[in-house]
């Protein structure tokens, strides 16, 4: 009696261990997913030395991505909703990161095949990052929205947690913003994984 007894003792403390740890651990994820990245530091104007070609007759998009990031597939799959919306009404541009020294295989990722296959958007790569640089960008997704008057109208994230997609609201304010069309945040939290350090040049 007193052997079973000790037996319940000890597979009830195991389970309670169990529980513990795997609660622990959900936390963590958790908290990994809902953890924005560094915000930008974005100029208020369109960056004199960029190399893009800015729309003067309809909003220019910018968006920044890793191609290593898994998080950034969401960030992609969200791109491909916004520009299904906003149809013919925005000039969009993603800049792959490529770090000095790698190779031209280095973007060669599923997500540079996503944003090739979205109409309306024009792909490229940042070496070194000096594009990010000049816009202020450190995490991969973060996207930024210039109006017909070279001003800064949004720069922030467009998903509502790392690797998650779904409604949130920096694709809706991406898609008011360019639509003309309801409120609108003109900054959201963005996350994804980090560029590395910018180089300007």
């Amino acid at each position: 009696m007193l052997a079973m007894r000790t037996d319940r003792l000890v597979m009830a403390a195991t389970v309670a261990c169990w529980l513990v740890t795997v609660g622990l651990g959900l936390g963590k994820i958790w908290a990994y997913a809902n953890t924005p990245g560094q915000a930008a530091e974005a100029p208020t104007g369109w960056p004199a030395a960029s190399q893009l070609a800015r729309d003067d007759a309809r909003p220019t998009l910018v968006m920044l991505v890793h191609p290593q990031c898994s998080c950034s597939k969401a960030s992609m799959g969200e791109l491909e909703k916004l520009m299904a919306h906003v149809h013919g009404k925005v000039t969009a541009h993603v800049l792959f990161y490529r770090p000095a020294g790698a190779g031209p295989d280095w973007t060669d990722s599923d997500l540079w095949r996503i944003a090739s296959s979205i109409p309306g958007v024009a792909v490229s790569v940042d070496d070194d990052g000096r594009e990010a640089a000049r816009f202020g960008g450190f995490v991969s997704g973060q996207t930024f929205l210039f109006d017909t008057e070279e001003r800064l109208a949004f720069a922030g994230g467009i998903t509502f947690a790392r690797g998650h997609a779904g409604d949130n609201a920096g694709r809706a304010s991406l898609q008011a913003l360019i639509l003309r069309d309801g409120p609108a945040s003109a900054r959201t939290p963005v996350f994804g994984c980090a560029l590395g350090r910018p180089v300007i040049s």
